[in-house]
């Protein structure tokens, strides 16, 4: 049920849709608080969440996927009766292959429906563990391990995809894994999958398997608890070994039921897909929380915005589909905005949510203009279930909207684990979270020395502020300041201006490296088809807008396109390794040593500059040069 102005109203097909949205304002989710969350929310679990759904919504369309993303091609439809049922059956075949409560499934697959089927079903018999395929095959096997999953589900092999080849050789190196169950898509992989000793593990065909079983119910008669755990997220990890996010099934199903709140307002809807579904958002916000609600998902294609084909035909399929909304990170809107509407007819998109970076305000500003559409920041990560924020339809600039109802956030100033002070309204600070979508912490318990504050508060890693009003601003993330000479810039004071040039698509700025200041702050650039410009102008034009002197940047390199993680967001780490090699080599030239030079990105020590110097009787000559940057240095 829900709250709206002080009334109780109950969420049923009956009432929906409500005449306007609720919970726009601080004081409406203090209102609708009121009501215990128990009360509100009686759903504990994500299986019997969308089995309500798979009840209500029946023969509608959950699923719609797209193989090719060509503008005319055959769909494959899944209705929520056929969602219900299949999610059981993967449920009572990994039941019978011996996976309890306790035990994980890893899931190496692209976007399709049995990764929905695999995810829900998973977390229905034990713990789903979504891997990113994109990942290498050591990688894999390392989660695959910390996870301690002895079923793998993953793609059949396939002329387009590697899956396969790196899923094998994970298993090979980590011997836990018992039986792998391949998914098998028409026209995307091949029936015969080799490479691997029927000795060594269980190979099992997905439908095929599923097929055998019942569903109509659990066959292991489970019942639910909230605080179980549902997923395993891989995080990253920076020491060496993977982070594993520990989500519940009361996380899983707060979101879902939460969703229920904020689109009451609304009628049938249909979204758009092409986030991974290895990725928190993609399984929570379009995941769990669509199906909640009854939303028709468009699946656009196993690899989702990274296809160039569905990229190409993006707004013919807002037409054909007459979408309403989709999610996406900052880059794909940057793609999105070069490429040309044509005839499509894009009236039915009323907005769009942008998250897991943040967006250039200029940019959005101009996005919104050009396509007449709404985009919506929210804030959130893996941790806190996708979302800690989300926008209202009315929010000021540059907010990445309200806290969420039954949630709460402080904004402090931390030495180490502990509050120095809480701050002031306006002031900036780290963001710490609690409430119900909050996880239970990482996997490993060594993870989690830093990521509580004072026991139950999530330290984000990012920094923020508050307002009057309730509304949250972010204000850079804690690792990616530029510290020039004990000097903190946000890197945005250098990216908001640059984006906002009419020559410039994408701006990225970073701290490279210096031997006197440690840092100083410069700026990737990809200028805008077409579009000359030259970095003196570009500089000059930093010189201007910024001001703060500190932050302008001291040098400008043109890039063709950003490095982007398997989730579209940048990856700075990437932009600091190739700017370490030019600084270097530079660095050497000018002393007129010749030199091999190549800089690597090692998980424990992070930049390590690797150096073969031509003329070995130069070796200490190179060490001294290079001893005051803060990066590692071998030198050969």
């Amino acid at each position: 049920m829900i709250r709206r102005y002080g009334v109780t109203l109950v969420i049923e097909p009956a009432k929906i849709p409500l005449p306007e949205p609720i919970l726009e304002t601080i004081e409406q989710v203090i209102a609708f608080e009121k009501i215990p969350l128990l009360q509100q929310f009686s759903y504990t679990d994500s299986y019997n969440l969308i089995m309500s759904s798979a009840r209500r919504f029946a023969a509608d369309t959950a699923l719609e996927f797209l193989l090719q993303g060509l503008p005319e091609e055959a769909t494959q439809r899944t209705s929520y009766t056929d969602l219900g049922v299949q999610i059981t059956r993967t449920a009572n075949l990994l039941h019978r292959l011996g996976i309890a409560p306790n035990d994980a499934v890893s899931i190496i697959l692209p976007i399709l429906p049995q990764t929905h089927f695999a995810i829900w079903g998973a977390q229905a018999a034990g713990i789903a563990n979504p891997i990113n395929p994109m990942l290498e095959a050591e990688h894999i096997g390392e989660i695959i391990a910390a996870a301690g999953s002895k079923i793998v589900i993953c793609l059949a092999q396939s002329a387009h995809s590697n899956i396969w080849e790196k899923v094998l050789a994970a298993v090979k190196e980590y011997s836990i894994v018992e039986t792998i169950i391949a998914v098998d898509v028409n026209g995307l992989t091949q029936t015969a999958n080799t490479g691997l000793s029927d000795k060594l593990v269980t190979v099992l065909d997905f439908d095929a398997s599923i097929a055998q079983e019942s569903g109509t119910s659990l066959n292991s008669g489970r019942q639910f608890a909230a605080d179980q755990i549902a997923a395993y997220f891989h995080t990253g990890g920076t020491t060496g070994r993977p982070k594993l996010a520990q989500l519940t099934h009361g996380n899983m199903a707060f979101l879902g039921q939460l969703m229920q709140v904020y689109t009451a307002h609304m009628t049938y809807h249909t979204v758009l897909c092409g986030l991974p579904l290895f990725h928190i958002y993609g399984v929570i916000v379009q995941g769990v929380a669509a199906f909640s609600v009854g939303y028709r998902i468009i699946l656009m294609t196993p690899s989702g915005f990274r296809s160039p084909i569905a990229m190409k035909n993006f707004w013919q399929h807002i037409d054909r589909f007459q979408v309403q909304q989709f999610s996406a990170v900052p880059t794909v809107l940057m793609a999105l905005a070069d490429i040309p509407v044509g005839d499509a007819d894009i009236s039915s998109l009323t907005d769009i949510n942008s998250g897991a970076a943040p967006l250039s305000l200029p940019f959005e500003l101009n996005f919104e203009k050009k396509f007449q559409v709404e985009v919506g920041n929210g804030y959130g990560m893996t941790e806190t279930t996708a979302l800690i924020s989300r926008a209202p339809a009315q929010q000021p600039p540059g907010s990445v909207g309200m806290r969420i109802p039954y949630s709460q956030i402080r904004i402090a100033q931390l030495d180490g684990v502990k509050v120095v002070k809480n701050c002031a309204l306006g002031e900036s600070g780290v963001i710490l979270v609690k409430g119900p979508q909050v996880f239970v912490g990482y996997k490993s318990g060594a993870d989690n020395a830093k990521a509580w504050i004072e026991d139950d508060w999530f330290n984000t890693g990012d920094f923020g502020y508050l307002d009057a009003e309730g509304f949250l601003y972010l204000s850079g993330r804690a690792k990616d300041l530029i510290i020039r000479s004990g000097h903190n810039i946000d890197p945005e004071l250098i990216e908001e201006p640059l984006c906002a040039h009419p020559a410039v698509s994408a701006a990225v700025a970073i701290g490279m490296p210096d031997p006197f200041a440690g840092e100083l702050p410069m700026a990737f650039v990809a200028r805008k088809p077409g579009v000359e410009i030259d970095s003196k102008t570009l500089l000059q034009y930093c010189a201007e807008e910024i001001s703060e002197r500190a932050a302008i940047p001291k040098r400008i390199e043109f890039i063709e396109s950003m490095p982007l993680t398997a989730v579209g967001k940048i990856f700075k780490p990437a932009l600091r390794q190739r700017i370490t090699q030019q600084i270097v080599s530079e660095h050497l030239e000018q002393a007129g040593i010749k030199a091999q030079v190549n800089v690597m990105l090692e998980k424990k020590r992070g930049i390590v500059a690797m150096i073969e110097a031509v003329d070995k009787s130069q070796i200490e000559s190179v060490k001294e040069l290079l001893q005051s940057y803060t990066f590692a240095v071998e030198v050969s």
